[in-house]
């Protein structure tokens, strides 16, 4: 059901209002105002939010510049691919062409080349592409540079956008690798030197292999000429040189274990090219892309360096790569994790188990018992305080809404109690994370300021506890009883 908030919104779009309108697009590629996620609608909005702006233009004055920018920017962030056989698509089609060749802002131009590219040459909408090419044969574009152009031309101007963005340094340039691996010839020729390589260890064919592009050719190229790959002679400034060219160029193509490879080449004292700050970004760029040892090692530096670095709770981002690499079966990060995050895996001897379980008995009866809104609240914060050991401080004023981490529970009580420091706390079973996410749906719906202040907590909590036991225990009493 849609909010009101959307409906006032949705009134006001339908009025012309521009901003509306905007707002609208927003809302349907967002989801806000639990709005379902639908970019074909979000397009045909923002379509009549360009023509608002420029059929209210004064003849022969400027055509609104900056608001025009502002729509096109917001067009750049639709999936344009979901859009086709909507009736705005074509104002999309025209919309990112324009933006993919203009110089305007370098991240909506960089967006725009990706949907296009993504759009025209991702194999993931092969069953699309067939059909814009009939649409393309149909409709005229009002841009005289592709007016004309089939897919096959269409396709070539999207390979040079991808080759562009994978060498940028936008947020697209990760993805454009990907696909650009997606897209490597697997040519007869190119197989049969691989087959080559792994029946006879033959090293001609290796190199062949890794120059006609084959990225594990040369990340094994690299391994080799650096002898990372099991040997530990010493190699020459030489050999680490033609090392780390191959390997920069698996990197290139997105490839995790070049960058480790190349992090440890950049530490290594007889490389000319020796650079520690480089080292690191490599090390870091593998931890990104899901290298265990990276990650590790990118969690153990950050620990280390944790008193330096500006984080509102400390450790958090060090105890997150620690355990990435302990979810991926690296021994040495449990002991290190340990060391950061509080363990609790067994609410049974936590302080709070017997009112924890009291407290679910009353949630799952709650009508029965007509439980005011805050005392469900608190039903839940008990429920919560068992499953992780917290504190009475920590129980009553703990933000439940933003407790979960991935790994972990930050809790962070220093906005009423300043001394007292905060916690990072494993998240170690289902148990825990049904907890989370039941007190968090409660607590997204509620009207926080219902719970009141410290005082106005510790009071409620008394009678909520003496309700509880007064309630529940005697309930077991007579269970045992019968």
């Amino acid at each position: 059901m849609a909010s009101r908030e959307f409906l006032k919104i949705l009134s006001s779009a339908r009025l012309g209002d521009v901003s509306a309108q905007q707002k609208l697009a927003e809302a349907y590629l967002t989801g806000a105002y639990k709005t379902p996620i639908q970019p074909a609608n979000a397009l045909i909005w923002l379509e009549k939010s360009y023509f608002s702006i420029t059929n209210q233009a004064v003849e022969g004055a400027s055509l609104h510049t900056t608001q025009i920018s502002e729509v096109l920017a917001q067009t750049a962030n639709i999936p344009l691919a979901e859009t086709f056989g909507s009736p705005a698509f074509g104002f999309g089609w025209d919309s990112f062409w324009g933006l993919a060749q203009s110089s305007a802002d370098s991240d909506s131009r960089s967006a725009a080349q990706w949907q296009l590219v993504n759009l025209l040459i991702n194999p993931l909408n092969q069953d699309i592409q067939p059909q814009l090419s009939e649409w393309i044969k149909k409709n005229t574009s009002s841009f005289e540079n592709f007016s004309g152009l089939d897919l096959g031309a269409l396709q070539k101007l999207a390979k040079q956008f991808l080759n562009e963005l994978s060498e940028s340094n936008s947020s697209f340039a990760t993805n454009a690798k990907e696909l650009l691996i997606k897209l490597q010839p697997k040519n007869e020729a190119l197989s049969s030197l691989w087959k080559v390589w792994q029946e006879d260890q033959n090293e001609e064919a290796l190199t062949q292999a890794a120059e006609l592009g084959l990225t594990a050719a040369k990340l094994i190229l690299g391994l080799r000429l650096a002898q990372l790959d099991g040997n530990t002679e010493t190699k020459s400034n030489a050999s680490l040189k033609k090392a780390a060219y191959w390997l920069e160029l698996a990197a290139k193509d997105g490839d995790r274990d070049a960058w480790y490879a190349l992090g440890e080449i950049y530490r290594r004292p007889q490389f000319s090219g020796y650079n520690a700050a480089e080292s690191d970004r490599c090390f870091d760029r593998a931890a990104d892309l899901g290298h265990a040892q990276a990650q590790l090692r990118k969690g153990a530096s950050l620990w280390r360096k944790r008193e330096k670095t500006e984080e509102k709770i400390r450790g958090l981002q060090a105890s997150y790569w620690v355990w990435q690499a302990h979810q991926q079966g690296i021994a040495e990060a449990k002991e290190l994790l340990n060391k950061i995050l509080d363990s609790c895996p067994d609410p049974k001897k936590n302080d709070w188990y017997e009112l924890a379980q009291f407290a679910e008995q009353a949630l799952n009866h709650h009508a029965e018992h007509k439980l005011d809104e805050d005392w469900l609240l608190l039903s839940h914060r008990i429920i919560i305080a068992n499953q992780f050991n917290f504190s009475k401080a920590e129980l009553l004023l703990c933000e439940v809404g933003q407790l979960q981490h991935e790994h972990c529970v930050a809790v962070d009580i220093r906005w009423e109690l300043p001394k007292i420091l905060p916690r990072l706390i494993q998240i170690e079973s289902i148990q825990q994370r049904r907890a989370l996410l039941a007190a968090g749906k409660v607590f997204a719906a509620a009207d926080l300021e219902i719970e009141g202040n410290l005082r106005q907590r510790r009071y409620r909590f008394d009678q909520v506890t003496s309700w509880l036991v007064m309630t529940f225990s005697k309930d077991q009493t007579e269970s045992a009883i019968n």
